[in-house]
């Protein structure tokens, strides 16, 4: 078979039948096909590495810049070279630092040592016996008056009571929203009667308890100089007489700490009545230490100034009781579980309260 061109043979043109034409064209159409997919795939890849290259770039453009603004600003926030005028200036900052320490030292020194200056003086000059603070709240004021038709007295009585010693006051803190109709109540109850300590900086709230102990007395021991400062709750009648007799038997003793001594167990469920947050603290056996009960206690004036002075690290747990009982444990507190009054002797119980000791 001759291997000449398919339209020549022997130099002379010949004629083609359609069957090999429609052979050479479909040949010739395979050969166009398998050569061009190559370069298509080729062209494919070439473009995955060209957006590969674009995006690694663009990368690096943001990281330079990132890069150079942290730059930047470390160099701004870079310390300068101190001048002989800064460290002079700082030298005195650290002098007058010290010397507010010392200062502040010196003052917690003078209060421990009764050296007061918004303390309040009796009109003879003469130290008072005690100072009893009835805690009251806002919607207590039919118990008020009834308190002052009873064991208190009022008008010029009170003044009487006041020139032999005793100063009795009704304990309250003020409103949540200050300046309200609760405010104004108990400041106009208190210009007409004139038998409240009215602790502005406290919130009165029943769960503030032990906070309220502590404003009551830090302001009774910074306005007026006693022997004893008792705390009474409001839903006892005391015998006053009584008290004032117990309380002069300890005339000129320090240190004291006088009520009916308790202990008990602690609360640890939520929910429960007398549930106690920090019931963990109080060790496995989960028994509080011995304190006074809440109902009336008594403090001398030294543990009074105790604690104003250090008020404001005085740990609060979520009963009074126990945090006056707290503050007692960490000082040198005698401790006297007086009869008269754990047998009700100074104390005549209200119809539908609870007893003083329990």
């Amino acid at each position: 078979m001759d291997n000449g061109p398919p339209f020549y043979r022997e130099g002379l043109p010949t004629t083609i039948s359609r069957t090999e034409k429609q052979r050479w064209r479909s040949s010739a159409s395979s050969s166009k096909s398998s050569s061009s997919r190559p370069s298509i795939l080729l062209a494919f890849f070439s473009c995955l590495a060209w957006l590969y290259i674009a995006g690694r770039l663009w990368q690096d453009a943001e990281n330079r810049t990132l890069l150079a603004n942290l730059l930047i600003k470390n160099s701004s926030e870079r310390p300068k070279v101190l001048t002989v005028e800064d460290k002079l200036m700082v030298l005195g900052c650290k002098d007058l630092e010290r010397r507010i320490v010392e200062t502040e030292m010196e003052i917690t020194l003078a209060k421990s040592q009764g050296f007061l200056n918004n303390q309040l003086k009796s009109s003879s000059n003469k130290k008072l016996l005690a100072v009893i603070g009835i805690y009251t709240g806002f919607g207590s004021k039919l118990r008020r008056n009834s308190f002052r038709g009873s064991w208190i007295p009022d008008g010029d009585s009170l003044k009487k009571l006041e020139e032999r010693g005793i100063v009795i006051r009704f304990v309250i803190g003020r409103s949540p929203n200050r300046g309200d109709s609760l405010d104004r109540n108990i400041d106009e109850e208190n210009r007409t009667t004139k038998d409240f300590l009215i602790l502005d900086a406290h919130e009165e709230a029943d769960e503030e308890s032990a906070k309220k102990a502590k404003f009551f007395f830090s302001t009774a021991v910074q306005n007026w100089d006693a022997e004893f400062y008792v705390k009474v709750d409001n839903n006892i009648n005391l015998n006053l007489d009584g008290l004032i007799e117990l309380l002069e038997t300890r005339r000129g003793q320090d240190s004291l700490y006088i009520g009916c001594m308790k202990s008990g167990e602690v609360v640890s469920e939520a929910g429960k009545p007398w549930y106690e947050p920090d019931w963990w603290k109080f060790g496995d056996q989960k028994s509080y230490f011995r304190h006074a009960s809440g109902s009336l206690f008594i403090l001398s004036r030294n543990f009074a100034q105790y604690i104003n002075i250090n008020s404001a690290s005085l740990k609060t747990y979520a009963h009074e009781d126990t945090s006056v009982g707290s503050w007692m444990m960490g000082i040198q507190a005698t401790y006297i579980d007086d009869t008269r009054i754990k047998y009700a002797h100074l104390v005549e119980r209200r119809k539908g309260f609870e007893e003083l000791c329990i």
